[in-house]
């Protein structure tokens, strides 16, 4: 079924179970915390909905639920098959879990934040997708980016320059422009998670 949105709002697809739902959009845009927000929110309907942690190359932060792989492991990982997707990006490894395709198998919805450039090897990789994408004004993701410190000036100008040259590889099946308040922009996502469950 198609579904339709609120004005500033673009949802398209045929929504059904075993959904791998990709959250992507610039650094700053506020990915991980409209999932945070999905995550909490649907804590009470059991295994319906999954929210991996992804595996990245980066020592373990307050500012990001991830789990730590060494470079190492990272490559043999690769090598031997252990991730349902991988990828680089600024740097560090990406990777989710096979536990990804175990849920999807089962037929949940799984969300995860990976990389727009990503999103064409996601719908290689499982057999049904949905992409949401999160975006906010350059003046709102520059003040994200500085309030983390882990990035110079000249980093966030380059990332935001990035952000517009780097898009999914088709159009997103919902935007969400995340430049109020947390609960207004998670709801979004959330009553999309739950409409993807229903059909």
């Amino acid at each position: 079924m198609t579904m339709e949105a609120e004005a500033g709002d673009r949802v398209r697809i045929t929504l059904g179970r075993g959904l791998f739902v990709c959250v992507v959009g610039p650094s700053g845009a506020g990915k991980d915390t409209l999932i945070d927000h999905a995550r909490r929110r649907l804590a009470g309907e059991g295994d319906r909905f999954v929210f991996p942690r992804r595996l990245v190359t980066r020592a373990a932060s307050t500012a990001e639920d991830h789990d730590v792989l060494s470079e190492e492991a990272f490559g043999a990982g690769i090598a031997g098959g252990a991730f349902s997707l991988h990828w680089r990006a600024h740097g560090l490894g990406y990777a989710l879990p096979r536990s990804v395709e175990a849920a999807l198998a089962d037929g949940a919805v799984v969300v995860c934040n990976i990389s727009r450039a990503q999103v064409a090897a996601a719908r290689a990789a499982f057999a049904r997708i949905a992409v949401v994408s999160v975006t906010a004004p350059d003046a709102v993701i520059a003040g994200r980016l500085a309030a983390r410190g882990r990035e110079s000036a000249e980093t966030i100008t380059a990332r935001l320059a990035r952000g517009k040259a780097v898009m999914p590889d088709r159009a997103p099946d919902l935007t969400i422009v995340n430049d109020g308040s947390v609960e207004a922009a998670g709801e979004k996502l959330v009553a999309f998670l739950r409409g993807a469950l229903r059909d």
